[in-house]
């Protein structure tokens, strides 16, 4: 198998795993100086397997389709959960369908650089309701989203040194 059809392959892994909320593999799949960023979180090392660690806890009823593609050794994913948006867990919250690009770099066969992109007006129409409807469009929004998520996902992370 070639470089880009093992990078492929890593990558239909990654999200196999993902729909099987396993974040272990999920991390196993990243470089130790990974970098990875969407519209919430811009995270570097340790922190991103941290992070789908929360979000497969979080998102117990999360189903999602995906697809990965390779075109001239660049390879793209698009994936599409739907899950229940919690902004902490004690809240039922709302369907949220989102529809997801990512892209990704590769050293010594793991991810270093992945980037997912998607329509965070859109996304927060669904999650956040009437705020979403009003303010999703502007940067106070998303600024204050991506605080409380990298606020939840600090909580998330001492919780897991203290409970080891």
């Amino acid at each position: 198998m070639n470089e880009p059809q093992q990078n492929k392959a890593l990558i239909e892994m990654f999200y196999s795993a993902f729909k099987n909320k396993d974040y272990k593999t999920m991390s196993a799949c990243y470089h130790q100086d990974a970098y990875f960023r969407d519209e919430a979180f811009e995270l570097h090392g340790k922190e991103i397997g941290c992070m789908w660690h929360m979000l497969c806890e979080r998102g117990k009823d999360m189903t999602m389709e995906f697809t990965v593609t390779e075109k001239g050794g660049r390879i793209t994913a698009h994936w599409e959960p739907i899950y229940t948006f919690r902004q902490d867990p004690s809240q039922s919250g709302r369907r949220v369908h989102n529809i997801i690009d990512a892209e990704f770099e590769f050293k010594n066969g793991k991810i270093i650089k992945h980037i997912d992109r998607f329509d965070f007006w859109r996304w927060s129409r669904q999650s956040l309701g009437a705020p979403g409807i009003l303010l999703g469009w502007t940067s106070f929004l998303r600024n204050k989203v991506s605080d409380m998520a990298n606020q939840n996902l600090h909580k998330f992370i001492k919780s897991l040194a203290t409970s080891s």
